[in-house]
């Protein structure tokens, strides 16, 4: 059953993952600052988060101040992040411990007012497409009300091969498209043959474009809103206003 919050259709993409952790706020980021440096003006939107901070805006996710200065965005950061928890888990217990349910209006609502200021939206989740948002709808079911093409990002380690391909079965299930798939975190100095063979194995296997390996940059710090070249030259090869249908 669909949540229907009757979203605005923007040109866009919806950033996901095969884990936690996997670097999806580093990519949404990255791809936010090609297109803003490419003229667009830019939305970002991560509509739930947890793991938040209190301060003296309220309380905010640093995920979300690194979207916003990506994008270059004078949104406020309860505009891109209208549902937050300090509780660190899953928002379906976030939001049980914390007496706060998912606000799915506040969601749509701000949502609104991203898409009135953008040319091109880029929204990211919040760890993989299954995780529980309540007990009746998952991340899937928000993304679906985007309904935006999706891009999944992974990780070259043991284990993503599986981990990649059934995110793809769930997104197809859901008749969402895939944009692609970015592999993120890639070490030259830890390389296997897990890690090489992955991409090809996901492309023949998944039907998908892998829109790109990216490096491992140590000098890449979310908190000080530093975003390495390696990352932005890794990413810049992509079309990412045509995989957004712009």
């Amino acid at each position: 059953m669909p949540i229907n919050l009757d979203l605005p259709r923007k040109p866009g993409l919806f950033i996901t993952g095969t884990d936690t952790a996997i670097g999806k706020t580093l990519i949404a980021g990255a791809i936010a600052k090609i297109l803003s440096d490419d003229g667009l003006r830019v939305g970002v939107f991560k509509p739930i988060a947890t793991g938040c901070r209190y301060r003296w805006e309220g309380l905010v996710a640093d995920d979300t101040q690194f979207l916003a200065n990506c994008a270059n965005s004078n949104l406020p950061l309860q505009t891109i992040t209208p549902v937050t928890y300090v509780t660190g888990a899953a928002p379906v217990v976030s939001a049980a411990r914390e007496g706060k349910p998912v606000n799915f209006e506040s969601i749509a609502a701000a949502y609104k007012q991203v898409c009135e200021d953008s040319d091109i939206v880029i929204v990211e989740g919040i760890d993989g497409v299954r995780v529980p948002l309540n007990m009746e709808f998952d991340l899937l079911d928000l993304a679906a009300e985007f309904d935006l093409p999706v891009v999944i990002v992974t990780h070259p380690d043991p284990g993503t091969v599986n981990h990649t391909l059934m995110t793809i079965d769930c997104i197809r299930a859901a008749k969402l498209k895939i944009a692609g798939v970015v592999i993120n975190y890639c070490d030259a100095t830890k390389e296997t043959v897990a890690g090489n063979t992955a991409p090809a194995v996901i492309a023949q296997f998944g039907a998908v474009n892998i829109l790109s390996e990216v490096p491992f940059d140590e000098t890449v710090n979310l908190n000080e809103m530093a975003l390495g070249e390696v990352i932005l030259n890794s990413l810049s090869n992509c079309d990412w206003k045509k995989l957004a249908e712009l």
